[in-house]
């Protein structure tokens, strides 16, 4: 089964320079001369009056401008045009590329770093002081331009403040100090180009992967991509680069879908598979039916998603930039009355007030604080995306650091949505087996459920030709089943609730125990069949991966409890909390009601997901396997079926917000720092400049580690002879995340990651959770949020509450997901199973099956509570 992505957000492009939107287009521009937030106001102000724009975009960190206009009353050339007059070094960019050139400083430049270095022999030769005035000379133009500009439009950015300083100094006739200010502020925006420039090259690398030419299959052609047309079939060879996105039309090969998905693994294609451009053919030859133009790709979208997630803004920065409206004019006015106060009180040596108002007007440039958090947020966003997660914006990543619970769909998101038909039969004597699969097998071919799929490939298993041509008035019934009209029959195949719209009115919710689906033709119940499903690999380990972490986890399916249960057992009971049995309404209610303890998360792939996907805080769909209305709907897109995929993302968010804090202290404490020296009455303008323009670089530095950083694996192996559990002793141990290697002491300490399991006289505690092997006299085992003590132990199996001798002493150690259980000197014993429902089934209620930390006892008191989450006559089981 192939599956396409149409979401209108991924793939509608039209062209390198322009994006049409009716009789808009949307235009990217490079903005060379943008400092940082601030000067925004002063695009918008230059750009807003003119007739035909629409909108416009600023994103700092890659210096980039994208403007949704109408090009016949405002041409591209006009609006670059205007950016020039105003010197902010503006041309236009072909969209996902860089025209960034400049690998050194321009010439100019160079002198005018040059001349108040030679401005110092001053002291030898007196005119050589004058040779500054050169370097302001050059340099000041742009920032006098930049500074007219931003006063015409009323606004005050960074321009201003520099011109301000170099005024100021000149007034002091300190000509070094005001060629040295000019040649910083300039080079500074020299190194800042550099680094927005690494920032988008990180982007730009997975357009570059894509080749230039494309092979005709029917004549073996080479042509230009870019010439390709819908429907061409293209041939693509062992070892090249697939140049265009569409859909396998002969052939099979292995696909290296790393750069695009993050997918460690070769991914198998074959006939109607859908390929992608800037993937690798590892193996094999295809014929590929193109299904987009060559700008419309998903790889040519990549680095536009995260441009424009930009606009969306995390709150911190929303914050910052509002601040910094008023924060530049507060400054020069702070700084003016530092001049002007003292003297007018005659308090003090006049010029040593004026160079300390300069100082204060130099020391407190915003720069660095304004750009801290979206450099941060860029570095992300672009990092994540590089890894397979696109983040439709800033405040999304923001928000996914506090999430506190991840509510999953099971069909497709937790399993692999790939069924298998485990039994179909009759109930009536007067329905041919033979007969009925043909009728349910041709409606479902023409649904796109996992679950169809599985019923039409057992329907030609058994030789049964579905024909869909042959089916009417299709519906379908999210969180029901569907209907179909075939050969004079109305049929229904669905869950037990597709047996109410039949007409049946003997329904019930404990048929699902006894089948995963009803047939009926008109009201009567004519078969029924039975699915079974199995887990994605990594979705234990992902789910796990959370709960350390803290974060809650909660699996919401339509299907009865007992597939439930069978997924909850794949998965080693590792899921918080299960509710089964839910209409699509239903699952958003569920998440409402989550949102009550703070930041939730909803993952899913299908259509039923889509209103809990728009619930929950943060929806996150699957977007490759998943439907075109979830990818719309969801605020973050996996790109590939890694649902390993999820804490990382998690992890990503939580780096971001770190390094956002981080760059904040540094601005504050660097700006704070020097402040403070200047009213000690260690006045040093040149000291001032140098950590401003430092402070900024050293912020954008730190933002640009986010692009180098790749996920701690959480079970880090940690070497022997480190303190844990707040202990020191002779051989002990810290395993704040797993324990392993070999230890000859006579002591140990192995922690878990809630607590710490005390061993005497032992050897060698494995890295596997809840299993130790022995090579000395005694033993323990610990669980994965608890601890299991145990004294002259020889082994304890793998298997949980199951112990076997190798000595002379028996034990048995049974432990719960949360907890342990312990014993000592005991026969060998098989696992008791505990749980049990705290109260029996109730209609339109909740009913728990608990289990706390200790021991595998009920949680007390789960039933004291009882509240409908659902209406009707739907019954949600939860298993906490």
């Amino acid at each position: 089964m192939s599956t396409d992505i149409e979401a209108p957000l991924l793939l509608q492009s039209n062209n390198p320079i322009t994006e049409k939107d009716g009789k808009l287009e949307k235009s990217y521009f490079e903005v060379m001369g943008l400092c940082c937030q601030s000067e925004v106001a002063l695009v918008e102000g230059l750009l807003k009056p003119l007739d035909g724009v629409k909108d416009i975009s600023v994103v700092v960190p890659t210096k980039t401008l994208i403007v949704l206009h109408d090009v016949f009353a405002t041409p591209p050339s006009l609006i670059v045009e205007v950016l020039n007059k105003a010197r902010l070094q503006a041309n236009i960019r072909p969209r996902g590329e860089s025209n960034y050139t400049n690998k050194w400083p321009g010439k100019w430049d160079i002198v005018c770093g040059v001349l108040p270095l030679l401005s110092f022999f001053k002291y030898v030769y007196y005119p050589m002081g004058w040779l500054a005035i050169g370097a302001v000379v050059i340099g000041l133009p742009n920032i006098v331009g930049r500074s007219i500009a931003s006063i015409k439009n009323l606004t005050l950015n960074v321009n201003v403040i520099v011109l301000l300083s170099v005024a100021g100094t000149l007034s002091l006739q300190d000509f070094t100090d005001a060629g040295i200010i000019v040649f910083l502020y300039n080079i500074a925006q020299w190194l800042e180009s550099r680094a927005s420039h690494k920032a988008m090259s990180v982007m730009s690398s997975l357009t570059s992967m894509t080749p230039l030419k494309a092979t005709l299959a029917e004549t073996g052609e080479q042509v230009d991509v870019a010439s390709v047309s819908l429907g061409t079939i293209v041939a693509v060879k062992a070892g090249e680069v697939i140049p265009i996105d569409g859909v396998v039309v002969d052939g099979k090969c292995e696909v290296d879908e790393k750069t695009l998905t993050g997918e460690s693994f070769p991914v198998t294609k074959e006939i109607s598979s859908t390929v992608w451009a800037g993937t690798i053919n590892l193996n094999g030859y295809v014929s590929v039916r193109t299904t987009k133009l060559a700008e419309d790709c998903l790889v040519a979208r990549m680095v536009d998603l995260v441009e424009e997630a930009q606009g969306r803004k995390a709150r911190i920065q929303t914050f910052i930039d509002n601040c910094a409206k008023w924060y530049i004019p507060v400054v020069v006015l702070i700084s003016a009355g530092v001049a002007v106060i003292p003297i007018l009180l005659n308090i003090g040596e006049r010029t040593r007030w004026y160079h300390l108002a300069l100082v204060v007007l130099v020391s407190a440039c915003p720069c660095a604080l304004i750009i801290s958090t979206p450099v941060t947020m860029f570095c992300a966003l672009s990092k994540a995306a590089t890894t397979g997660l696109l983040f439709k914006g800033g405040d999304y990543l923001e928000l996914l650091a506090k999430v506190k619970t991840v509510a999953f769909d099971k069909t497709g998101t937790i399993t692999r949505g790939e069924f298998i038909v485990t039994s179909f039969q009759s109930v009536q004597e007067t329905f041919i087996m033979e007969k009925l699969l043909f009728w349910v097998s041709s409606i479902e071919s023409k649904s796109s459920h996992p679950m169809a799929a599985s019923i039409v490939n057992y329907a030609s298993l058994k030789s049964i030709k579905p024909l869909p041509e042959k089916v009417e008035e299709f519906t379908n019934y999210p969180g029901e089943g569907i209907y179909g009209k075939i050969e004079g029959e109305d049929i229904y195949i669905g869950n037990y609730r597709i047996g109410l719209r039949a007409g049946c009115k003997e329904v019930s919710h404990k048929m699902e125990s006894k089948a995963s689906g009803f047939i009926y033709i008109g009201a009567t119940l004519v078969g029924t069949f039975s699915l079974s499903d199995e887990c994605r690999v990594g979705a234990k380990e992902a789910i796990e991966e959370l709960k350390r972490t803290g974060v809650r986890t909660v699996m919401l399916t339509g299907d009865n409890q007992v597939a439930a249960q069978q997924i909850q057992n794949q998965l080693n009971q590792a899921i918080d909390m299960v509710y089964v049995g839910l209409l699509p309404e239903d699952k958003a209610k569920i998440i409402e009601e989550l949102k009550k303890d703070g930041v939730v998360a909803m993952v899913g792939d299908g259509i039923n997901d889509a209103l809990a996907l728009a619930t929950a805080d943060i929806g996150i769909s699957m977007g490759i396997s998943g439907s075109a209305l979830a990818m719309e709907t969801g605020h973050v897109i996996l790109m590939s079926n890694d649902i390993k995929k999820i804490p990382e993302a998690i992890q990503v968010s939580k780096r971001a917000s770190r390094k956002i804090i981080e760059n904040v202290i540094i601005s504050f404490s660097t700006k704070g720092f020097v402040l403070a020296l200047a009213i000690a009455g260690y006045s040093m303008l040149l000291a001032a400049v140098l950590t401003d323009v430092g402070t900024c670089l050293l912020v954008i530095f730190n933002s640009m580690l986010l692009l180098k950083e790749t996920s701690e694996p959480r079970n880090t192996i940690i070497l022997p002879n480190k303190l844990a559990c707040g202990k020191t002793c002779k051989g002990e141990v810290k395993c704040g995340k797993s324990v392993s290697n070999e230890s000859e002491a006579s002591g140990k300490t192995a922690q878990s990651s809630k607590g710490c399991c005390k061993v005497k006289c032992e050897k060698s505690v494995n890295k596997e959770v809840g299993v130790s092997e022995n090579v000395g006299t005694c033993k323990a085992a610990k669980s994965s949020k608890g601890c299991c003590e145990a004294k002259n132990r020889k082994s304890v199996n793998k298997e949980v509450g199951v112990s076997e001798s190798v000595g002379g002493c028996k034990a048995t150690a049974t432990r719960s997901s949360k907890g342990c259980c312990e014993g000592k000197s005991s026969k060998v014993e098989k696992p008791e199973q505990k749980r049990a429902d705290c109260c029996g089934p109730l209609e339109g209620s909740v009913e728990k099956v608990g289990r706390n930390g200790g021991c595998c006892d009920r949680v007390s008191g789960c039933c004291a509570e009882r509240k409908p989450l659902i209406g009707g006559n739907n019954r949600s089981v939860v298993i906490a």
